[in-house]
């Protein structure tokens, strides 16, 4: 069940970091969040 669990949160991991980087600086810095910033955002989602 652990890989399970692992797998999922990975993929949750990887759907977030995709949705973001597709949007514009401009409709990140909306949502506070910088570029560089997107994968600690993204470990945070899980």
């Amino acid at each position: 069940m652990n890989l399970i669990r692992n797998y999922r949160n990975w993929r949750r991991y990887r759907d977030t970091v995709s949705e973001l980087s597709r949007l514009s600086n401009r409709e990140l810095n909306d949502l506070g969040i910088a570029r560089g910033d997107i994968p600690a955002v993204a470990r945070k989602s899980i």
